[in-house]
């Protein structure tokens, strides 16, 4: 990838911001939301420093940064360049010259809780901390933090190179400094904000995850194959993707992980996972990351 930057607005929507110049981006998780949030960054010609514990994981995701900025660029969704450098890394050393990092691993509170803890004792005060998180309120993570005040949540849609909009959640502790950061950070990635309060799965999960249980239950109950289900919402609401679906992009994994955080903060046997979702995710059926979901990727399995 190449290493040139530009610091002045560009006509094909590079990072104009000079705050970006020459700091870096840090991501610190490079599983799937992870990978594309570097892919987005460094498309938008931002240097990015990726993190994780595993070198496989790394090596993994420097190629499917690759393939994802042909494919948005193809679908002309990210400039055709200079991309910023993208750094791979096993530790939080070099976290100390980021401008701003994302949190972006498991979402787990056992995960986020172990990273947040790190990074804030890596990161300089007064840095940018944003938690992408789906579901754990924020304010509970950044009390696993030095400095609450730096901790935004972020909700990127996956994947985040090909949707504008974020789901931006302030925190009670949230300071106004890390607002005005992350506002920065979002107009650089040419991504829009919409900022909603805190609590478990603030607006998006909340409703969404629940749609997709019952979604599930509807299709193990017999009363509709998975096309069915979501044709009603595709045909009849004019959604574009039905909640099966969208529930294969997101990974089964992740929807369970995000109901059992839900439920254990509401006590709302709604989000109780279904047994068909649980039963995908044992046999390793997670959706599209692993060919298998609700959907084979060429024919329905439901």
């Amino acid at each position: 990838m190449s290493t040139d930057r530009t610091t002045d607005k560009t006509a094909d929507g590079t990072a104009t911001d000079d705050e970006w110049a020459d700091a870096r981006l840090a991501v610190v998780g490079a599983g799937v939301m992870g990978t594309a949030l570097a892919t987005l960054a460094v498309g938008r010609g931002l240097p990015v420093l990726l993190t994780d514990v595993s070198e496989e994981q790394l090596e993994r995701a420097r190629g499917n940064v690759r393939q994802q900025l042909r494919h948005a660029r193809l679908l002309g969704k990210l400039p055709k360049g200079p991309d910023g450098e993208l750094t791979l890394s096993t530790s939080y050393e070099q976290l100390d010259s980021a401008a701003a990092v994302i949190e972006a691993v498991t979402e787990t509170t056992e995960a986020k809780a172990e990273a947040l803890g790190g990074i804030s004792a890596a990161v300089r005060p007064g840095t940018l901390i944003a938690s992408n998180t789906s579901a754990v309120p924020v304010d509970e993570l950044a009390g696993c933090t030095q400095r609450p005040e730096d901790v935004v949540g972020t909700h990127f849609m996956n994947p985040p190179y090909l949707i504008r909009a974020v789901e931006v959640i302030r925190g009670p502790r949230t300071g106004d400094a890390a607002m005005a950061a992350l506002d920065r950070l979002l107009t650089a990635l040419d991504r829009e904000a919409i900022v909603v309060g805190d609590g478990p799965g603030f607006v998006s999960n909340r409703i969404l995850m629940r749609v997709i249980n019952d979604a599930a239950r509807l299709v193990a109950e017999g009363r509709a194959p998975a096309e069915n289900v979501d044709r009603v919402f595709t045909g009849c609401f004019g959604h574009r993707t039905g909640p099966l679906a969208t529930a294969d992009l997101i990974g089964l994994d992740n929807i369970v992980d995000t109901l059992k955080v839900l439920h254990d903060r509401t006590g709302d046997d709604g989000y109780l996972a279904c047994d068909l979702l649980l039963d995908k995710v044992r046999a390793g059926d997670f959706g599209r990351k692993t060919g298998n979901g609700f959907y084979s990727y060429g024919g329905t399995r439901a």
